[in-house]
């Protein structure tokens, strides 16, 4: 059984890989296309920039992925509160 670890890691890396390339390419088609506004795209590929620029800079890419979750799940928070304060405020 420990002999198949190393390939589901190596299926999970790919799928990812695979999954934010589609993200990216869909992505840039929509915004050409003119589907999407210029910032909902960006913000959309925040996340592949943020671990891009936190692996490189820290060397240890698990540690980025983890930090980048997180850092994505903050922000998202901090938006959705944000965004129920001014409905609750009327703003």
């Amino acid at each position: 059984m420990a002999e198949i670890v190393p390939y589901a890691i190596w299926a999970v890396v790919i799928v990812t890989l695979a999954s934010m390339a589609c993200i990216a390419v869909f992505g840039i088609r929509s915004l050409v296309q003119g589907k999407v506004n210029t910032l909902t795209a960006g913000l959309t590929m925040m996340p592949i920039a943020l671990f891009g620029v936190l692996g490189l800079a820290m060397g240890d890419w698990a540690h980025a992925a983890i930090l980048t979750v997180l850092i994505s799940f903050a922000l998202t928070s901090a938006v959705l509160l944000l965004s129920g304060l001014k409905g609750l405020f009327g703003a």
